[in-house]
């Protein structure tokens, strides 16, 4: 996970883009895969009740978009395995 410097006008500060969570969804045919990522000092920094409420709430996250993609699927063409 990155960051990297952002900003429109050059005589503005500039701002850091850092990527904290992510959540990658993959399919191989029909079968649909949705996984999440946490950035590692986020991660170090939460307690251990944060920690277990950033998992259960992720864990949510993940069904719903897993499920949610699972379902459009059905409603396309196939197309080769790959990432969404």
């Amino acid at each position: 996970m990155n960051g990297s410097p952002t900003g429109e006008n050059p005589s503005d500060k500039a701002t850091w883009d850092v990527e904290l969570l992510r959540v990658l969804v993959s399919r191989k045919g029909t079968q649909v895969d949705a996984q999440w990522a946490i950035h590692p000092q986020l991660k170090q920094d939460l307690l251990p009740e944060e920690w277990k409420e950033v998992t259960d709430l992720m864990a949510k996250v993940t069904d719903i978009v897993g499920t949610r993609f699972s379902e459009v699927l059905q409603n396309v063409e196939p197309d080769p395995p790959g990432h969404a």
